[in-house]
C-alpha cells in the first residue's frame, strides 16, 4: 500500500513536470495575473450603451413666429396706382410654386442689404424689422409726404412675393442605402451629388435653400433624408460657415495654431454645435434654442458610425468579432457570441469525428477569461474574470468595450483534471455472492 502510494506521487510530479516543460498554457498563462473584476476601478468598466432616449425632436426646430418680419433677402411685391401701374390695367398677380407662399399682387422689389427698398419718386424706404403691414403704411407715409398721391384716391398694396431664403450644405455618409427625393420645381432643393465611398457607404452632399423660419436643423434633416439612423453616431454637427477670419487680407486663412480652439471663436462664438440625437434622461441639455437655427453658409454633417469590433483568442476561436452600437455585450455574451465553449464539459464545439458527447466523465469547462483593455492614457490593464462566477454574479459580468482582446484559458485546477481524466484510469473490480453462492466478477473502468 505505501509502495502504491509513493508511485502515485511520483507520477504526479513527473505530470507536473511535464506540463512545465511543454509550456502548458495553463501554468505559463502570461495573463493570468490580471485584475480581478471585483476590486477593478470604476474608471477602467465599459461605459452602457443602454439607457438613452430619443431627443424630442421639437427641440431641432425654431417656433412659428407670430408674424412675419422683413429682413435683407425677402421680395416684396407692390402696387401703386398711377406710379407703377394705372386704373385701366389690373395688378399683376403671382401664384408661387410652392403651396406654403401666398399669392401676391404687384411689381417685385427686393429688400436690399442696407435693409431699404427703392422705389419711384421717393427716398430709400426702410423695411427691415416691419411685419408686412407696417411696411404698407410705411411706403402709403413716404407717397403722402412727398404729395405724389392723395390721401383719397391712393391704391397702394404691399404682399410678400418670395420670402428669404437660407442657403445651407448638408453632409451625409450615414447610410448606403438612403435615398433622396427632391423636387425639380422646388427652391428649396438646389443640387445633389453622391459618392460612393469604401465598404459600401454612400457620401450624400447637397445644397438646400430653407425658407425664413424653417432654416433649423429638424427641416434640414427632413429634406436630406430623414433623422440620423442606427448606422450613424447619432449626432448632428453644424460647422458656422460665418467665421472670422483675421489676419489675411484675402478673407482665407491657409493654417491654424496647434493651440487653436476650432470649437470656438475668439470672441467667444461657437463655431462649431454638436446636438445628440439620444440623450439620457438624466443628463441637460448642451445646446440652445439659437443653436439649431441655421444661417447661409452653415454646414450641417451627419457621419456614419465606425465599426467596433472586439477579438478572440486562447480557448476561442481566433477571431475578429463586430459589435453592435445601441445595446450593451457582457463577457459571457461575447464568449457565446465568439463560438466559445462555455458550461459544454469542455467538449469540443466540432463534430467532425461524428461523436456529439465524448466518453467518461468529460472535462471542466474552461472558465478564465482574460480581457486586455486599453486605457485613456495609450496603456493597456488585464482584467480577469471568473465565467464560472459571471454566470451568477452580475458584477462579475462585466461588459466589453471596443477593441477589447478576450482571451480564454484554463485555470491550473482545470488543467490537472482534464490532464488526468485524459492520462490515468482506475479499475475496480468486485465480487458478489447470491443465494444460490453462485460467484461473479465484474469490472468498472473510469473514466
Amino acid at each position: 500500500m505505501i509502495q502504491s502510494i509513493q508511485q502515485r506521487g511520483w507520477s504526479l510530479c513527473v505530470a507536473l513536470a511535464i506540463c512545465s516543460a511543454v509550456g502548458c498554457a495553463a501554468f505559463t498563462n502570461p495573463v493570468v495575473n490580471g485584475i480581478p473584476v471585483r476590486i477593478l476601478p470604476e474608471e477602467l468598466l465599459a461605459e452602457s450603451r443602454e439607457g438613452f432616449v430619443p431627443l424630442p425632436l421639437s427641440l431641432l426646430r425654431q417656433a412659428p413666429p407670430k408674424q412675419y418680419i422683413l429682413a435683407p433677402g425677402d421680395t416684396l411685391g407692390i402696387y401703386i396706382e398711377g406710379v407703377l401701374g394705372d386704373a385701366e390695367t389690373p395688378p399683376p398677380v403671382n401664384i408661387p410654386d410652392s403651396s406654403d407662399i401666398p399669392p401676391s399682387i404687384g411689381y417685385p422689389f427686393p429688400v436690399r442689404q442696407d435693409r431699404t427698398i427703392s422705389l419711384p419718386y421717393v427716398e430709400p424706404i426702410k423695411v427691415a424689422g416691419l411685419t408686412i403691414e407696417e411696411a404698407e403704411q410705411t411706403v402709403v407715409r413716404a407717397y403722402l409726404k412727398e404729395k405724389i398721391i392723395r390721401p383719397e384716391d391712393r391704391r397702394i398694396l404691399v404682399t410678400l412675393m418670395r420670402p428669404r431664403h437660407i442657403r445651407v450644405m448638408v453632409i451625409r455618409d450615414d447610410s448606403s442605402s438612403r435615398q433622396v427625393m427632391l423636387r425639380s420645381q422646388s427652391l428649396r432643393g438646389l443640387g445633389t451629388t453622391q459618392t460612393q465611398i469604401g465598404g459600401g457607404q454612400q457620401n450624400t452632399g447637397m445644397v438646400l435653400e430653407l425658407p425664413a423660419y424653417e432654416n433649423d436643423v429638424l427641416n434640414a434633416l427632413t429634406l436630406s433624408g430623414g433623422l440620423p439612423g442606427l448606422e450613424s453616431t447619432q449626432e448632428v454637427i453644424i460647422q458656422r460657415g460665418y467665421w472670422n477670419q483675421q489676419n489675411n487680407p484675402n478673407g482665407m486663412q491657409s493654417c491654424y495654431p496647434v493651440e487653436a480652439d476650432l470649437d470656438n471663436g475668439p470672441d467667444g462664438e461657437r463655431r462649431v454645435i454638436h446636438i445628440p440625437m439620444r440623450i439620457r434622461g438624466s443628463e441637460p441639455i448642451n445646446f440652445t434654442s439659437q443653436d439649431i437655427i441655421l444661417q447661409t453658409g452653415d454646414i450641417v454633417i451627419v457621419r456614419a458610425q465606425l465599426p467596433e469590433f472586439y477579438y478572440t483568442g486562447g480557448l476561442l476561436p481566433a477571431n475578429e468579432v463586430a459589435m453592435a452600437n445601441d445595446y450593451d455585450l457582457s463577457v459571457v455574451e461575447a464568449v457565446l457570441k465568439g463560438q466559445g465553449p462555455l458550461v459544454n464539459g469542455g467538449l469540443n464545439s466540432s463534430n467532425l469525428s461524428g461523436n456529439l458527447v465524448g466518453p467518461g466523465l468529460s472535462n471542466p469547462s474552461p472558465s478564465l477569461l482574460s480581457v486586455v483593455r486599453k486605457t485613456s492614457q495609450g496603456g493597456q490593464i488585464i482584467i480577469r474574470v471568473d465565467l464560472n462566477e459571471a454566470m451568477r454574479d452580475p458584477r462579475e459580468n462585466i461588459l466589453v468595450q471596443a477593441n477589447d482582446i478576450l482571451i480564454l484559458q484554463e485555470t491550473p485546477e482545470e488543467a490537472m483534471t482534464r490532464y488526468f481524466t485524459q492520462t490515468f484510469q482506475t479499475n475496480l473490480f468486485f465480487r458478489w455472492l447470491d443465494r444460490a453462492d453462485a460467484q461473479g466478477t465484474g469490472s468498472l473502468v473510469a473514466p
